[in-house]
């Protein structure tokens, strides 16, 4: 098999499994909390506190920066489809216009903030690495797709656009207007499971560090507030029209 057909198969087989694969990170995860309190002896209780902030506001930059994008996406583009690529038209416009592929930017700001929580610095530096490597081979899948379906629009649009790398001066606005339903009905999966994912970390980190299962009242809050704004969207959702927007 040529290399091309090679990357691919494998970039699309990625790309199907890209919601599951990264739970492969949780056995090296545990080892790592076993390193989490170095930072706290090193600077202190109130420089990890500070740490933990940094890192969630990490993620949730990420998450803004995919809520910059799906408010200003026309249905068929920027989704969570897995199955196979998709793709109604090609989106060349707001951050499109900036980078090709910015909702992977997101995607590792986010993962970036999840494993900064860990205060683990060769977490960090392994997990980057393996984040690329992962998503080159989803980023060829996809810009083959989107090659041999819009061809010359495509090219022109990549020789003018970098990577993964935003090029601000490029900026062109969207074609459609900011719609906070459209950001609400598709990103409040997201948003639960950055808040998921690190309360989890910080109980584990209390599991192996400190043998007990531990939740303290402010975690506790910030779960539960984060559990009941995602499920009134999920029933808005699932069961009312109040977040459907035309066209999207």
């Amino acid at each position: 098999m040529a290399i091309r057909e090679e990357y691919e198969k494998s970039g699309g087989w990625l790309f199907r499994w890209r919601s599951f694969l990264p739970l492969l990170i949780v056995p090296i995860l545990i080892v790592a909390l076993l390193d989490s309190q170095t930072l706290e002896k090193l600077a202190g209780r109130k420089f990890e506190k500070c740490w933990e902030i940094f890192s969630i506001c990490v993620a949730f930059s990420g998450l803004l920066i995919r809520i910059i994008i799906i408010g200003s996406t026309p249905k068929g583009t920027s989704g969570r489809n897995t199955k196979r690529q998709k793709a109604d038209s090609l989106n060349t416009k707001g951050m499109y216009s900036i980078v090709r592929h910015p909702l992977y930017v997101g995607n590792f700001f986010i993962f970036l903030g999840v494993i900064l929580f860990t205060k683990v610095w060769w977490l960090v530096l392994l997990g980057t690495l393996l984040y690329w490597l992962y998503y080159e081979r989803i980023i060829f899948a996809e810009e083959a797709f989107l090659r041999d379906k819009f061809g010359d629009m495509f090219m022109k649009w990549a020789e003018n656009t970098p990577v993964i790398i935003p090029d601000f001066k490029k900026w062109e606005s969207p074609e459609l207007a900011f719609s906070i339903k459209n950001v609400l009905k598709r990103e409040f999966n997201g948003f639960f499971a950055i808040i998921a994912s690190i309360t989890a970390l910080h109980v584990a980190e209390t599991v192996v560090t400190e043998k007990r299962f531990y939740i303290s009242d402010r975690w506790l809050t910030f779960f539960l507030a984060g559990l009941v704004i995602y499920l009134i969207l999920w029933f808005f959702k699932k069961f009312t029209s109040l977040l459907k927007v035309e066209g999207r």
